[in-house]
């Protein structure tokens, strides 16, 4: 199955690149090497390596959560069997460039910028199950909250730090604008190509109350 492949391939990719610095360094998201020498490989590769075993592990259990259960269920059920499947691989690599292009464009003439992680593509996916199921329940800091209501938060904090970090009053290291428009897409994702899930979405809000 295509999330076991990507589970298995983020895994790999990450444990070797945090044992050779030489090899994380070179895969990373650096805009600067992307625009400057055309390292356009960087756009994908940085999404297949983390920078530390506790962010490998977080966005591998999301994308198990939720992966499994968009890939076999719900994308078969919306789009085909094989199609679903297309539709699947699209969310996820096209969450982890829609996540990188405002940093890229903001970043390209900085050589100090730099980034890694599939949070772009999860969030994508995250996203995606939130349009599709906004009832069902999803740990906001080990809070569990009907997903709807967990994707505004999510986004809001996001968005909040995203300001922050730009008027240089906070900066974690962590790149929320992945976070951001890897969310955003996921939701774009699912509206475009099923344009009645926006009605789904608000009905199934509504039967909850």
């Amino acid at each position: 199955m295509i999330t076991y492949a990507l589970l298995i391939l983020n895994i790999i990719f990450s444990l070797f690149a945090l044992n050779n610095d030489k090899l994380m360094r070179k895969y990373m998201f650096h805009p600067y090497s992307i625009y400057h020498l055309k390292e356009h490989y960087r756009f994908l590769s940085h999404a297949f390596i983390h920078g530390s075993y506790i962010h490998l592990i977080f966005n591998m259990l999301a994308l198990y959560s939720f992966g499994i259960i968009l890939e076999n269920q719900y994308f078969p059920y919306m789009y085909g069997e094989k199609l679903g499947e297309v539709y699947y691989l699209i969310l996820y690599t096209g969450g982890i460039y829609v996540a990188s292009f405002t940093e890229y464009f903001r970043q390209k003439n900085n050589p100090g910028y730099s980034s890694l992680g599939a949070s772009g593509a999860i969030s994508s996916i995250l996203f995606a199950f939130i349009m599709i199921s906004p009832v069902s329940r999803i740990s906001f800091f080990f809070f569990p909250l009907q997903g709807w209501i967990a994707g505004i938060l999510l986004l809001g904090v996001s968005f909040f730090l995203i300001k922050r970090k730009r008027s240089g009053k906070y900066n974690d290291g962590i790149s929320h604008e992945s976070h951001f428009w890897g969310a955003l897409f996921g939701v774009a994702f699912v509206l475009i190509t099923q344009p009645a899930s926006l009605k789904n979405f608000i009905h199934q809000i509504q039967n909850a109350f």
